[in-house]
């Protein structure tokens, strides 16, 4: 086929025009527009655009390590069955975390009520306001001198200890609200109750029952703003941060009721 015909001259330039172009894109441009690739010439885009060893490029710097929201190693058997002895040693602790706690675990000053707790949910919580995984300045102080022994005597007296309930027809009374009893799927919040009690228990997750309106609304808000992190995996701040205010509200209303 003869070259001089106008419509064959005109194919073969474009086609060439096309190939130029394309490879201006992808030996130059797309290599040149990396962040991390520094292009020395043509021969060196080349070279990066067809996967060649470039040692021309400069060193990574190394990457600062992913902050971990505890050091605590959450497992079934994380903690032994309690003794009298422990219970006893935890009780002569528990005697300068009374003015927060209460005497008996139940606290009148809006903090955490700890009798009858999950005796891991607090050691956890104890080993993490020691190693600063959760900030508070009145826990830090406080924890600074306890050894692990010392932290897991506390868990077994606080868990040994019976938790004050409302009579039952008070708690029969209280509506489940959606949030607890169903969460809400489309935004990827699980129910409360499957991990708190109530429709399941997660191991490591605190008993929430009887817990002080305010500290519950308190907590989930710090974990929905990020002020507090010592969640495992995220979970808590995934979720507070779906949670409305309503949703919030409604929970920790619930929950102080139990």
């Amino acid at each position: 086929m003869s070259v001089e015909r106008p419509w064959v001259a005109a194919s073969i330039a474009a086609v060439a025009g096309i190939a130029v172009v394309a490879a201006l894109i992808g030996f130059i441009w797309i290599p040149s527009a990396q962040r991390d690739t520094r292009i020395s010439g043509l021969w060196n885009a080349i070279c990066s655009a067809a996967g060649v060893a470039q040692p021309w490029r400069p060193a990574r710097q190394p990457t600062s390590p992913v902050a971990r929201p505890s050091d605590v190693i959450v497992t079934a058997n994380m903690m032994q069955p309690a003794d009298s002895l422990s219970i006893g040693r935890g009780g002569t602790l528990a005697l300068q975390c009374t003015m927060c706690h209460g005497a008996r675990g139940m606290s009148r000053a809006d903090s955490p009520n700890l009798a009858g707790q999950h005796d891991e949910a607090v050691y956890k919580q104890l080993r993490d306001f020691k190693s600063g995984h959760r900030k508070s300045a009145v826990m830090a102080p406080l924890v600074q001198n306890l050894s692990d022994q010392d932290m897991r005597d506390l868990a077994a007296y606080y868990a040994y200890l019976p938790r004050e309930s409302p009579p039952e027809g008070e708690v029969a009374a209280v509506e489940v609200p959606a949030i607890v009893r169903s969460g809400a799927p489309m935004r990827n919040i699980a129910a409360c109750g499957s991990c708190h009690g109530g429709i399941d228990r997660k191991l490591g997750s605190p008993r929430l029952d009887g817990e002080p309106d305010s500290y519950i609304r308190t907590q989930l808000r710090a974990f929905a703003s990020g002020g507090r992190g010592n969640d495992l995996h995220g979970q808590m701040r995934n979720i507070a941060r779906q949670m409305t205010a309503e949703e919030i509200d409604a929970a920790a209303r619930y929950y102080s009721r139990r």
